[in-house]
Protein backbone atom coordinates (compact mmCIF):
# COMPACT_ATOMS: atom_id res chain seq x y z
CA UNK A 1 0.00 0.00 0.00
CA UNK A 2 1.10 3.75 -0.37
CA UNK A 3 2.05 5.53 2.38
CA UNK A 4 0.51 8.92 3.82
CA UNK A 5 1.21 11.27 6.48
CA UNK A 6 -0.96 13.77 7.73
CA UNK A 7 -0.28 16.19 10.19
CA UNK A 8 -2.91 17.99 12.22
CA UNK A 9 -2.32 21.68 14.10
CA UNK A 10 -3.82 23.33 17.62
CA UNK A 11 -7.05 24.34 15.87
CA UNK A 12 -7.68 21.26 13.80
CA UNK A 13 -7.19 19.54 17.30
CA UNK A 14 -8.91 21.62 19.73
CA UNK A 15 -11.90 20.16 20.83
CA UNK A 16 -13.41 16.18 20.91
CA UNK A 17 -16.04 17.43 17.61
CA UNK A 18 -12.55 18.60 15.85
CA UNK A 19 -11.11 15.34 16.59
CA UNK A 20 -13.94 13.65 14.90
CA UNK A 21 -14.14 15.90 11.66
CA UNK A 22 -10.26 14.81 11.70
CA UNK A 23 -11.19 11.19 11.72
CA UNK A 24 -13.01 11.23 8.53
CA UNK A 25 -10.02 13.02 6.65
CA UNK A 26 -7.84 10.27 7.58
CA UNK A 27 -11.29 7.65 6.91
CA UNK A 28 -11.18 9.43 3.54
CA UNK A 29 -7.61 8.46 2.80
CA UNK A 30 -7.73 5.06 4.33
CA UNK A 31 -10.42 4.33 2.02
CA UNK A 32 -8.48 5.60 -1.26
CA UNK A 33 -5.97 3.10 -0.22
CA UNK A 34 -3.07 4.37 1.76
CA UNK A 35 -1.54 3.31 5.17
CA UNK A 36 -1.62 6.22 7.07
CA UNK A 37 0.27 7.92 9.73
CA UNK A 38 -1.19 10.92 11.68
CA UNK A 39 0.94 13.05 13.55
CA UNK A 40 -0.84 15.61 15.83
CA UNK A 41 0.13 18.62 17.69
CA UNK A 42 -1.49 19.87 21.38
CA UNK A 43 -4.76 21.37 21.32
CA UNK A 44 -5.17 24.99 20.91
CA UNK A 45 -3.95 27.27 23.58
CA UNK A 46 -2.91 23.97 25.69
CA UNK A 47 0.84 24.08 24.99
CA UNK A 48 0.75 28.17 25.96
CA UNK A 49 -0.98 26.40 29.22
CA UNK A 50 1.43 23.77 30.40
CA UNK A 51 4.20 26.81 29.60
CA UNK A 52 2.31 28.72 31.75
CA UNK A 53 2.08 26.04 34.68
CA UNK A 54 5.92 25.93 34.56
CA UNK A 55 7.03 29.39 34.50
CA UNK A 56 4.76 29.51 37.71
CA UNK A 57 6.61 26.15 39.22
CA UNK A 58 9.79 27.70 38.79
CA UNK A 59 11.24 30.47 36.70
CA UNK A 60 14.41 28.84 35.93
CA UNK A 61 12.80 25.07 35.46
CA UNK A 62 15.16 22.44 34.40
CA UNK A 63 14.84 21.87 30.74
CA UNK A 64 14.20 18.62 30.69
CA UNK A 65 11.63 18.64 33.16
CA UNK A 66 9.96 21.76 31.22
CA UNK A 67 10.25 19.22 28.43
CA UNK A 68 8.35 16.60 30.08
CA UNK A 69 5.45 18.94 30.65
CA UNK A 70 4.95 20.64 27.69
CA UNK A 71 5.05 17.66 25.41
CA UNK A 72 1.88 16.19 27.43
CA UNK A 73 -0.51 18.53 25.42
CA UNK A 74 0.43 16.57 22.20
CA UNK A 75 0.20 13.14 24.10
CA UNK A 76 -2.92 14.12 25.14
CA UNK A 77 -4.13 14.54 21.21
CA UNK A 78 -2.95 11.36 20.07
CA UNK A 79 -4.57 9.00 22.35
CA UNK A 80 -8.17 11.25 22.07
CA UNK A 81 -7.81 10.79 18.06
CA UNK A 82 -7.25 6.93 18.27
CA UNK A 83 -9.58 6.63 20.68
CA UNK A 84 -12.40 8.67 17.95
CA UNK A 85 -10.80 6.84 15.16
CA UNK A 86 -11.66 3.47 16.93
CA UNK A 87 -14.64 4.53 17.85
CA UNK A 88 -15.28 5.10 13.84
CA UNK A 89 -14.54 1.64 13.38
CA UNK A 90 -10.88 1.66 12.25
CA UNK A 91 -7.64 0.13 13.59
CA UNK A 92 -5.40 2.95 14.57
CA UNK A 93 -3.22 3.44 18.25
CA UNK A 94 -1.39 6.18 19.92
CA UNK A 95 2.49 6.24 19.21
CA UNK A 96 4.63 8.77 21.74
CA UNK A 97 7.81 9.70 20.13
CA UNK A 98 10.31 7.69 22.72
CA UNK A 99 8.12 4.81 21.49
CA UNK A 100 8.61 4.41 17.35
CA UNK A 101 11.70 5.78 18.39
CA UNK A 102 12.30 9.43 17.15
CA UNK A 103 15.73 9.88 18.23
CA UNK A 104 16.98 13.57 18.80
CA UNK A 105 19.74 15.76 20.00
CA UNK A 106 19.98 16.27 24.19
CA UNK A 107 19.47 20.32 23.71
CA UNK A 108 15.95 20.69 24.96
CA UNK A 109 12.98 23.03 23.97
CA UNK A 110 15.01 23.13 20.68
CA UNK A 111 16.18 19.80 19.86
CA UNK A 112 17.02 18.11 16.38
CA UNK A 113 15.76 15.03 14.93
CA UNK A 114 18.73 12.12 14.78
CA UNK A 115 17.02 9.40 13.36
CA UNK A 116 13.79 7.69 13.33
CA UNK A 117 13.02 4.25 12.97
CA UNK A 118 9.93 3.34 11.19
CA UNK A 119 9.84 -0.25 11.81
CA UNK A 120 7.11 -0.82 14.46
CA UNK A 121 5.02 1.47 12.40
CA UNK A 122 5.03 -0.50 9.18
CA UNK A 123 4.84 -3.61 10.76
CA UNK A 124 1.20 -2.63 11.80
CA UNK A 125 0.45 -1.39 8.50
CA UNK A 126 1.57 -4.61 7.12
CA UNK A 127 -0.17 -6.64 9.76
CA UNK A 128 -3.74 -4.41 10.55
CA UNK A 129 -3.75 -1.42 8.09
CA UNK A 130 -3.61 0.14 11.73
CA UNK A 131 -3.35 3.83 11.83
CA UNK A 132 -0.48 5.55 13.69
CA UNK A 133 -1.25 8.48 15.70
CA UNK A 134 1.92 10.30 16.91
CA UNK A 135 3.22 12.49 18.92
CA UNK A 136 4.44 15.52 17.61
CA UNK A 137 6.67 18.12 18.70
CA UNK A 138 8.89 15.52 20.44
CA UNK A 139 11.17 12.64 20.58
CA UNK A 140 13.76 11.04 22.91
CA UNK A 141 17.59 11.72 23.41
CA UNK A 142 19.08 8.29 23.62
CA UNK A 143 21.88 8.61 25.69
CA UNK A 144 19.91 9.91 28.65
CA UNK A 145 16.24 8.38 27.70
CA UNK A 146 15.09 12.04 28.32
CA UNK A 147 11.87 13.24 26.17
CA UNK A 148 12.85 16.51 24.49
CA UNK A 149 10.86 18.30 22.53
CA UNK A 150 11.82 20.26 18.95
CA UNK A 151 10.29 23.74 19.72
CA UNK A 152 7.27 25.77 18.44
CA UNK A 153 5.89 24.43 14.84
CA UNK A 154 8.04 21.20 16.05
CA UNK A 155 4.89 18.97 14.83
CA UNK A 156 5.12 19.86 11.51
CA UNK A 157 8.94 19.09 11.51
CA UNK A 158 8.04 15.34 13.30
CA UNK A 159 5.61 14.56 10.01
CA UNK A 160 8.02 15.25 7.46
CA UNK A 161 10.63 13.63 8.87
CA UNK A 162 8.40 10.74 9.49
CA UNK A 163 7.37 10.93 6.01
CA UNK A 164 10.73 10.76 4.82
CA UNK A 165 11.46 7.75 7.32
CA UNK A 166 8.13 5.66 6.08
CA UNK A 167 8.89 6.67 2.60
CA UNK A 168 5.69 7.89 2.38
CA UNK A 169 4.19 9.03 -1.12
CA UNK A 170 3.77 12.63 0.36
CA UNK A 171 3.28 14.68 3.68
CA UNK A 172 -0.11 16.65 4.23
CA UNK A 173 -0.07 19.69 6.60
CA UNK A 174 -3.73 20.60 7.58
CA UNK A 175 -3.93 23.87 9.27
CA UNK A 176 -6.61 26.51 9.83
CA UNK A 177 -6.16 27.92 6.08
CA UNK A 178 -6.22 26.14 2.80
CA UNK A 179 -2.86 27.19 1.37
CA UNK A 180 0.25 29.26 0.90
CA UNK A 181 -0.61 32.33 -0.10
CA UNK A 182 1.22 35.10 -2.43
CA UNK A 183 1.27 37.07 0.85
CA UNK A 184 -0.93 37.47 4.20
CA UNK A 185 -4.54 38.05 3.06
CA UNK A 186 -5.42 40.12 6.31
CA UNK A 187 -3.09 42.51 4.69
CA UNK A 188 -3.71 42.39 0.84
CA UNK A 189 -7.32 40.96 0.58
CA UNK A 190 -6.65 40.39 -3.32
CA UNK A 191 -3.71 37.58 -2.28
CA UNK A 192 -4.20 34.71 -4.07
CA UNK A 193 -3.68 30.81 -3.11
CA UNK A 194 -0.55 29.50 -4.18
CA UNK A 195 -1.05 25.88 -6.42
CA UNK A 196 2.46 24.89 -6.32
CA UNK A 197 5.36 26.69 -4.47
CA UNK A 198 8.85 25.68 -5.01
CA UNK A 199 11.06 24.01 -1.59
CA UNK A 200 13.49 26.54 -1.85
CA UNK A 201 11.06 29.77 -1.93
CA UNK A 202 8.48 27.78 0.92
CA UNK A 203 12.17 27.87 3.10
CA UNK A 204 12.71 31.67 2.18
CA UNK A 205 9.04 32.22 3.21
CA UNK A 206 9.11 30.83 6.00
CA UNK A 207 12.51 32.38 7.82
CA UNK A 208 11.54 35.56 6.11
CA UNK A 209 8.24 35.82 8.29
CA UNK A 210 4.83 33.46 6.48
CA UNK A 211 3.85 31.62 9.92
CA UNK A 212 2.58 28.47 7.50
CA UNK A 213 5.45 25.81 7.88
CA UNK A 214 8.20 25.64 10.68
CA UNK A 215 11.26 26.49 8.75
CA UNK A 216 12.78 22.72 9.84
CA UNK A 217 10.33 20.78 8.35
CA UNK A 218 10.73 22.97 5.00
CA UNK A 219 14.31 22.14 5.28
CA UNK A 220 13.77 18.39 5.66
CA UNK A 221 11.15 18.36 3.17
CA UNK A 222 13.89 20.25 1.11
CA UNK A 223 16.75 17.33 1.87
CA UNK A 224 14.33 14.59 1.95
CA UNK A 225 12.56 15.52 -1.54
CA UNK A 226 9.21 14.91 0.33
CA UNK A 227 5.85 16.26 -1.72
CA UNK A 228 4.15 18.34 0.52
CA UNK A 229 1.00 19.97 0.79
CA UNK A 230 -0.76 22.78 3.07
CA UNK A 231 -4.48 21.99 3.40
CA UNK A 232 -7.22 22.77 5.67
CA UNK A 233 -8.66 20.75 8.26
CA UNK A 234 -11.79 22.96 7.62
CA UNK A 235 -12.79 21.77 4.10
CA UNK A 236 -15.73 19.58 3.64
CA UNK A 237 -13.88 16.03 4.35
CA UNK A 238 -16.04 14.65 1.78
CA UNK A 239 -14.84 17.27 -0.79
CA UNK A 240 -11.69 19.17 0.38
CA UNK A 241 -9.47 21.56 -2.01
CA UNK A 242 -6.33 20.91 -3.01
CA UNK A 243 -4.32 23.60 -1.16
CA UNK A 244 -0.63 23.97 -2.07
CA UNK A 245 2.09 21.64 -3.21
CA UNK A 246 5.22 22.24 -1.76
CA UNK A 247 7.29 20.48 -4.17
CA UNK A 248 11.23 20.48 -6.82
CA UNK A 249 11.49 23.18 -8.91
CA UNK A 250 11.80 21.08 -11.77
CA UNK A 251 7.98 19.72 -10.84
CA UNK A 252 6.71 23.84 -11.47
CA UNK A 253 5.67 24.28 -15.27
CA UNK A 254 6.18 28.30 -15.41
CA UNK A 255 7.56 30.36 -12.56
CA UNK A 256 6.60 34.16 -12.21
CA UNK A 257 9.14 36.55 -11.28
CA UNK A 258 8.16 36.99 -7.60
CA UNK A 259 6.20 34.18 -6.32
CA UNK A 260 5.34 36.07 -2.40
CA UNK A 261 5.34 38.52 -0.66
CA UNK A 262 6.27 37.96 3.13
CA UNK A 263 7.70 40.13 6.54
CA UNK A 264 8.44 39.86 9.26
CA UNK A 265 7.53 42.55 12.70
CA UNK A 266 9.92 40.19 14.70
CA UNK A 267 13.00 42.81 13.93
CA UNK A 268 15.12 44.98 15.35
CA UNK A 269 18.15 47.41 14.39
CA UNK A 270 21.04 48.20 16.02
CA UNK A 271 23.40 50.69 14.69
CA UNK A 272 27.21 51.18 16.20
CA UNK A 273 28.17 54.82 15.14
CA UNK A 274 32.53 55.78 14.92
CA UNK A 275 33.60 52.44 14.92
CA UNK A 276 37.43 52.10 14.52
CA UNK A 277 37.95 50.38 10.78
CA UNK A 278 40.80 48.00 11.40
CA UNK A 279 41.27 43.96 11.39
CA UNK A 280 39.29 42.27 13.96
CA UNK A 281 36.37 44.92 14.99
CA UNK A 282 33.69 42.67 13.02
CA UNK A 283 34.52 39.97 15.48
CA UNK A 284 34.70 41.64 18.44
CA UNK A 285 31.11 42.65 17.44
CA UNK A 286 29.55 39.51 16.45
CA UNK A 287 31.91 37.14 18.28
CA UNK A 288 29.79 37.96 21.69
CA UNK A 289 26.65 37.76 19.92
CA UNK A 290 27.15 34.47 18.48
CA UNK A 291 28.29 32.79 21.72
CA UNK A 292 24.62 34.24 23.06
CA UNK A 293 22.94 32.29 20.52
CA UNK A 294 21.87 35.99 18.78
CA UNK A 295 20.98 35.49 15.18
CA UNK A 296 21.94 38.47 13.47
CA UNK A 297 20.51 39.72 9.93
CA UNK A 298 21.04 42.29 7.46
CA UNK A 299 24.78 43.22 8.76
CA UNK A 300 25.84 47.12 6.43
CA UNK A 301 28.87 48.57 6.84
CA UNK A 302 29.30 52.02 5.41
CA UNK A 303 33.10 53.91 5.68
CA UNK A 304 32.84 57.52 6.73
CA UNK A 305 34.41 60.18 4.69
CA UNK A 306 37.75 59.76 6.80
CA UNK A 307 38.66 56.25 6.31
CA UNK A 308 39.29 55.95 9.77
CA UNK A 309 35.89 54.61 11.44
CA UNK A 310 32.52 53.27 9.86
CA UNK A 311 29.15 52.59 11.02
CA UNK A 312 27.69 48.75 11.27
CA UNK A 313 24.19 48.61 11.29
CA UNK A 314 22.33 45.22 11.61
CA UNK A 315 19.38 43.45 13.05
CA UNK A 316 18.20 40.95 15.48
CA UNK A 317 15.31 39.13 17.04
CA UNK A 318 13.41 41.50 18.46
CA UNK A 319 13.21 39.63 21.88
CA UNK A 320 17.37 39.79 21.89
CA UNK A 321 17.59 43.24 21.48
CA UNK A 322 18.06 44.25 24.68
CA UNK A 323 20.37 41.39 25.59
CA UNK A 324 22.34 42.54 22.53
CA UNK A 325 22.44 46.12 23.45
CA UNK A 326 23.56 44.98 27.12
CA UNK A 327 26.67 42.74 25.76
CA UNK A 328 27.81 45.46 22.98
CA UNK A 329 27.84 48.11 25.84
CA UNK A 330 29.66 45.88 28.21
CA UNK A 331 32.03 45.50 24.86
CA UNK A 332 31.87 49.19 23.81
CA UNK A 333 35.69 50.17 24.66
CA UNK A 334 36.90 46.82 23.05
CA UNK A 335 34.89 47.27 20.01
CA UNK A 336 35.37 50.80 19.56
CA UNK A 337 32.09 52.21 19.13
CA UNK A 338 31.60 56.21 20.05
CA UNK A 339 27.82 55.95 19.55
CA UNK A 340 25.34 52.84 19.84
CA UNK A 341 21.99 53.07 18.59
CA UNK A 342 19.14 51.16 18.15
CA UNK A 343 14.95 50.66 16.98
CA UNK A 344 12.52 48.25 17.53
CA UNK A 345 9.41 49.89 15.60
CA UNK A 346 10.77 48.33 12.22
CA UNK A 347 9.55 45.59 10.06
CA UNK A 348 11.64 43.43 7.45
CA UNK A 349 9.49 43.00 4.14
CA UNK A 350 11.18 40.28 1.75
CA UNK A 351 10.07 39.21 -2.07
CA UNK A 352 10.73 35.73 -2.74
CA UNK A 353 10.87 33.88 -6.11
CA UNK A 354 13.20 31.30 -8.39
CA UNK A 355 12.26 33.47 -11.41
CA UNK A 356 14.42 36.42 -10.34
CA UNK A 357 17.68 34.12 -11.48
CA UNK A 358 16.88 35.01 -14.69
CA UNK A 359 14.97 38.17 -14.43
CA UNK A 360 16.98 42.06 -13.88
CA UNK A 361 16.21 44.88 -12.04
CA UNK A 362 13.73 42.71 -9.90
CA UNK A 363 15.07 44.72 -7.05
CA UNK A 364 15.38 48.14 -8.35
CA UNK A 365 11.66 47.90 -9.38
CA UNK A 366 10.82 47.47 -5.72
CA UNK A 367 13.48 50.62 -4.49
CA UNK A 368 11.47 53.04 -6.88
CA UNK A 369 8.13 51.62 -6.04
CA UNK A 370 8.79 52.38 -2.18
CA UNK A 371 10.48 55.75 -3.09
CA UNK A 372 7.25 57.03 -4.68
CA UNK A 373 5.22 55.91 -1.46
CA UNK A 374 7.34 57.92 0.91
CA UNK A 375 9.00 55.21 2.16
CA UNK A 376 12.19 55.12 3.45
CA UNK A 377 14.70 52.15 3.31
CA UNK A 378 17.09 51.56 6.51
CA UNK A 379 18.86 48.64 5.41
CA UNK A 380 18.67 45.59 2.44
CA UNK A 381 19.97 42.31 2.14
CA UNK A 382 19.83 40.04 -1.28
CA UNK A 383 20.30 36.47 -1.95
CA UNK A 384 19.79 34.72 -5.64
CA UNK A 385 15.94 34.39 -4.98
CA UNK A 386 15.12 37.20 -2.89
CA UNK A 387 15.81 40.54 -1.35
CA UNK A 388 14.52 42.26 1.69
CA UNK A 389 14.04 45.62 2.75
CA UNK A 390 14.11 46.73 6.69
CA UNK A 391 11.69 49.62 6.86
CA UNK A 392 9.38 51.82 9.99
CA UNK A 393 6.92 49.72 11.04
CA UNK A 394 4.33 52.14 10.63
CA UNK A 395 4.44 51.39 6.31
CA UNK A 396 4.10 47.78 6.91
CA UNK A 397 0.84 47.38 5.28
CA UNK A 398 1.56 50.19 2.46
CA UNK A 399 5.19 48.09 1.78
CA UNK A 400 3.28 44.92 1.30
CA UNK A 401 0.09 46.26 -0.86
CA UNK A 402 2.70 47.90 -3.05
CA UNK A 403 5.16 45.25 -3.92
CA UNK A 404 2.18 42.86 -4.08
CA UNK A 405 0.63 44.89 -6.93
CA UNK A 406 4.02 45.88 -8.56
CA UNK A 407 4.83 42.22 -9.15
CA UNK A 408 1.59 41.58 -10.64
CA UNK A 409 0.36 38.92 -7.45
CA UNK A 410 -3.10 40.59 -6.94
CA UNK A 411 -4.20 38.88 -10.09
CA UNK A 412 -1.56 36.09 -10.01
Amino acid sequence: MPRLVMKFGGTSVATVERLRNVARHVAREVRAGYDVAVVVSAMAGKTNELVGWVKEAGALADPAEYDAVVASGEQVTSGLLAIVLQQAGLPARSWQGWQIPIQTSDQHGSARIVSIDGAGILDRFEAAREIAVVSGFQGVHAETGRLATLGRGGSDTSAVALAAALKAERCDIYTDVDGVYTTDPRIVPRAQRLDRVAFEEMLEMASLGAKVLQVRSVELAMVHRVPTYVRSSFDDPDHPNPGTLICDEEDIVEHPVVTGIAFSRDEAQITLRRVADKPGVAAAIFGPLADANVNVDMIIQVVSDDAATTDITFTVPTADYDRSRALLEANKEAIGAAVIQGATDVVKVSAIGVGMRSHAGVASRAFKALAEKGINIRAITTSEIKFSVLIDAAYTELAVRTLHSLYGLDKA
